[in-house]
């Protein structure tokens, strides 16, 4: 790699805000806020809405929603007679 044109990589928290859940990885991402971890060490903070401790596919709460009978819909407008 060619030298001083790439951003640091460095130890970060991503702490996602609806499920309580952090976890420490590498990133270039940068933060103004800190945390200190498990290990008595500080590093950068990265507030995330969605992580696999949330996401709907992962927790297996998907929902499958048919609205306004779209299976009803699709069978009207392709039956063959």
């Amino acid at each position: 790699m060619k030298k001083d044109i790439h951003p640091p990589y460095r130890p970060v928290v991503f702490q996602d805000s609806s499920a309580n859940f952090a976890f420490l990885t590498r990133s270039t991402l940068t933060s103004d806020e800190t945390i200190t971890w498990e290990d008595g060490a500080t590093y950068p903070l990265i507030r995330i809405e969605i992580s696999s401790a949330s996401h709907p596919f992962y927790t297996g709460q998907m929902k499958i929603v048919d609205t306004a009978g779209r299976v009803e819909r699709f069978n009207r407008r392709y039956r063959r007679d």
